[in-house]
């Protein structure tokens, strides 16, 4: 197992969440993109809707915008600039 994720309906956002992975060095992630690929379609069946907002609740925590469509999952919001790079091949 990579990792557990915990969620729940939300309040003042259609649902939140929470992503640990210990064994892989993350205690805690703040904001799991590609866990909420796994959420979105969850989510989406159990409201009924395909747009929807989402708050992971970490400490540093993170609003997701996303959206369901199908095959594919959305997912947008605000980010911060972690590395910056460049690779030759």
């Amino acid at each position: 197992v990579r990792g557990l994720i915990v969620t729940a309906k939300g309040e003042s956002t259609d649902f939140v969440s929470r992503f640990f992975a210990p064994r892989c060095g993350i205690n805690e992630d703040p904001v799991t993109g590609s866990a909420h690929t796994s959420l979105i379609p969850l989510w989406a069946q159990r409201l009924g809707k395909n747009k929807m907002t989402a708050l992971q609740l970490s400490a540093r925590g993170g609003r997701l915008w996303c959206e369901n469509k199908g095959e594919r999952c959305l997912i947008g919001g605000m980010a911060r600039l972690y590395m910056k790079g460049e690779i030759y091949i």
